[in-house]
């Protein structure tokens, strides 16, 4: 039997394909229901405002794609259908008595969903981000202005990589208030970050620390536990801003990794490596707070820093980037942001901020 493959077109309003009344259809359903009404290739053909040719090519066609005969072929007798032919027309009425509504309800989730493109209104923004809750904060806040927020998570680097590649128009990545000038986070963002070219638009601070579990019963206070015999600690991936952070403390301490037991254990999100510790298969490993409080975590602050968004100079006139600093800019956006767990607002959130004024890579 051939395989079923479900797809979906655009009509102008109101007008229904075929005069079939259903939001599921198949063109050869048409036909033949036309050849068994009329009893003629002719006459069906002019029903469905088609040519004689087509409606002929057209059966011929899905005769020799199923290997099955769907017309009685007979000079001089009225046309009509085969044993198979009328089964199809059998089973595909049962599918759609049974399929009626989830097939209606998705119809009119499709048209929902659609209509967005068609609605001058709204806007669709491409952003590749280092994980971040607030992020998924915005994404639904934002929703309900009409700004659709298409993000992907992924490292900080990555992020910024597919935004100089042109694979998004926002990228998002995050870095201490102060980083030192030859810091590993300035060696790493400097080289993928150009004055002039890039624009920072300010988005939140947030707090980095060591999630542990409750009543901390290991005794994790500070980074340099991590070292201690017997604790176990769960990693963020290589190119992530946390990774980042993670090994300019070892850069800076002469800390060898294979000091830290679970170096090489990665997680891809700051929730997985929460629920990591919280079911008990690490006992610490560096984190975001709100992240550490959605699992009922303690968390030691370590840092405080920077979560930045990141645009070329070019993109502040695009129509979906200039909603979403007016959205980051609303009090209505900065309640939703005081509700996080070790969240601020940004200095300036939603304001745009030059690379050369902002950080001190370039001075």
């Amino acid at each position: 039997m051939p395989k079923i493959h479900l797809s979906y077109e655009w009509l102008p309003d109101g007008l229904q394909r075929g005069g079939t009344p259903s939001p599921l259809h198949h063109p050869l359903m048409d036909l033949l229901q036309a050849v068994r009404d009329s009893g003629s290739i002719s006459r069906a053909a002019k029903g469905l405002d088609l040519s004689y040719r087509h409606v002929w090519g057209e059966l011929k066609r899905w005769e020799q794609q199923l290997a099955q005969p769907l017309i009685v072929w007979e000079k001089g007798q009225a046309a009509r259908l085969t044993e198979f032919a009328d089964k199809l027309l059998w089973a595909e009425r049962q599918a759609q008595a049974r399929l009626a509504p989830q097939i209606s309800a998705l119809q009119a989730e499709l048209e929902k969903t659609f209509a967005l493109a068609f609605d001058p209104g709204s806007h669709v923004l491409t952003l590749y981000a280092s994980h971040d809750d607030a992020l998924v904060r915005l994404r639904e806040h934002a929703a309900t202005q009409g700004l659709h927020l298409d993000i992907r998570f992924c490292g900080s680097v990555d992020a910024i990589r597919a935004l100089n590649e042109g694979r998004c128009t926002v990228a998002g990545f995050h870095a201490p208030e102060q980083p030192s000038l030859d810091s590993l986070v300035a060696r790493t963002y400097k080289p993928m970050l150009k004055t002039g070219q890039h624009k920072l638009i300010g988005f939140a601070s947030r707090d980095q620390g060591l999630m542990v579990q409750v009543g901390n019963p290991r005794g994790i206070y500070r980074m340099e536990d991590l070292k201690r015999d017997g604790i176990r600690m769960v990693n963020r991936s290589l190119g992530t801003g946390t990774r980042l952070l993670l090994d300019e403390w070892l850069e800076r301490t002469g800390t060898d990794p294979a000091e830290l037991s679970g170096y090489d254990r990665e997680e891809l999100s700051h929730a997985a490596l929460a629920a990591c510790i919280a079911s008990g298969k690490a006992d610490t490993g560096l984190g975001i707070a709100s992240a550490a409080s959605a699992q009922k975590l303690d968390f030691i602050p370590v840092l405080h820093e920077q979560y930045w968004l990141v645009c070329l100079k070019s993109a502040l006139d695009n129509p979906a980037v200039m909603q979403l600093r007016q959205i980051l800019l609303s009090m209505s956006w900065q309640k939703h942001l005081q509700e996080l767990s070790g969240y601020r607002a940004a200095l300036q959130s939603g304001q745009v901020h030059s690379l050369r004024r902002t950080l001190p890579w370039w001075t």
